[in-house]
């Protein structure tokens, strides 16, 4: 019997060691990793230089505390603002941490101006996390059914839908931040369209809003720029990040600009293991490779080749409703429940996962090679029309 809790319905497979984009199980058997680790991997699996400053980091110092300078922390910092244009960096542990220092943020942000009970702009879709502000933030039941009383001071409007957000700032004024994905990865693989950050810009500006992205899952090159803000012109107020930023270590940060950036003061906010040495040298050497290998080209191009090999494998196949994304964050929509197909794929030797129940999703390394996209596409893009062709579920009876 484990003793581990029950939280996750594991897929039949251990995996025992990785390299780029591969990863082999205890019997030996080889995998193409399109998940990495939920979008964590980015530059893959034991990169040379990752894996080198990891082994001189955890024989030299592992962890101190935030009472001390750090100065790979202050180092890592320095880099973020310069690749980013931002002002300051808050370290933590995750994503679902480095939203809720975004909103906390808003909140102090908002008593500050004198409002006693700030309120923060979210989505329809999105997911921010699983503590209990970021799972009230999220805009999904499924996260949320059995822990309630949520976190109150939401206001909900649909993804993409800029009079939704101008209906809200005109009704209620207690409202303080916007905390919004460009792309909602868990909500579908859905991609904001073209103006849609300008807008919000604009709104967030004439109201005197924080404009707070969600970078988990895009940030750190997954979209084809660093950040995922950098392809619209538009700077946020405040940027979480986590995800890719570590390499597979965990490591998340709260990123923020002009009047944001010195809301914190000593006592305000804090973590225990907030941006370790050990942490912090991942991300370094993380964004080294980026930077040296041209890390974000990649993603752009390999991740191009495979929404457009996908539309040629699958076209015309009936069930298919589109193939959509952005760098390489890619989905596949179906017209019913498509979870059995993470197992088929697995038994084929393909790591792939489906959100939203009916989108199956694509976040490989960014180092992945067209060679390699090619053997993922024609090995996955059979098992989805295989799917297909079976009849789909009956349509549950009306209550």
């Amino acid at each position: 019997m484990s003793h581990l809790m029950e939280t996750y319905a594991r897929l039949p497979v251990t995996f025992a060691r990785g390299e780029g984009v591969w990863l082999w199980d205890a019997q030996g058997k080889r995998y193409l990793d399109a998940l990495a680790g939920v979008a964590v991997n980015a530059i893959g699996h034991c990169h040379p230089k990752l894996v080198a400053a990891l082994r001189e980091q955890v024989g030299t110092l592992i962890h101190t505390s935030n009472i001390y300078h750090i100065e790979a922390q202050e180092k890592l910092a320095d880099k973020l603002c310069e690749l980013s244009g931002m002002d300051k960096v808050f370290f933590c542990n995750s994503g679902a941490e480095a939203n809720e220092c975004a909103i906390k943020l808003a909140r102090y942000y908002g008593h500050k101006k004198n409002i006693d009970n700030p309120a923060v702009v979210v989505l329809e879709k999105s997911f921010h996390g699983r503590t209990l502000a970021t799972l009230s933030a999220t805009g999904s039941r499924k996260v949320q059914a059995g822990f309630e009383p949520l976190v109150s001071g939401f206001v909900r409007v649909p993804f993409d839908d800029l009079e939704a957000v101008r209906k809200v700032a005109a009704s209620n004024k207690n409202v303080v931040a916007i905390l919004a994905e460009l792309v909602q990865g868990e909500g579908g693989v859905c991609v904001c369209s073209p103006g849609y950050l300008k807008g919000l810009r604009e709104i967030c500006d004439a109201n005197g809003w924080l404009l707070m992205l969600d970078e988990v899952q895009t940030g750190i090159g997954r979209t084809g720029t660093m950040f995922g803000f950098q392809h619209y012109g538009v700077t946020p107020d405040v940027m979480a990040l986590a995800k890719g930023l570590g390499g597979g270590v965990p490591i998340g940060a709260c990123v923020a600009k002009g009047e944001a950036a010195k809301l914190f003061t000593p006592g305000t906010h804090g973590s225990t293991f907030g941006g370790t040495p050990f942490a912090c040298t991942a991300a370094l050497a993380t964004l080294e490779v980026m930077e040296s290998e041209n890390v974000c080209k990649n993603a752009t191009e390999v991740g191009e080749h495979i929404r457009a090999s996908l539309r040629r494998a699958l076209a015309e196949t009936p069930g298919v409703k589109e193939v959509r994304g952005q760098g390489m964050l890619n989905g596949i929509e179906l017209d019913r429940p498509c979870g059995e197909l993470v197992k088929t794929a697995l038994d084929k030797g393909f790591l792939i996962n489906v959100t939203a129940d009916t989108v199956v999703r694509f976040v490989p390394p960014l180092i992945m090679t067209k060679s390699e996209a090619d053997q993922l596409v024609g090995g996955v893009a059979p098992l989805i029309r295989e799917f297909l062709m079976k009849p789909a579920p009956a349509a549950a009876a009306p209550a």
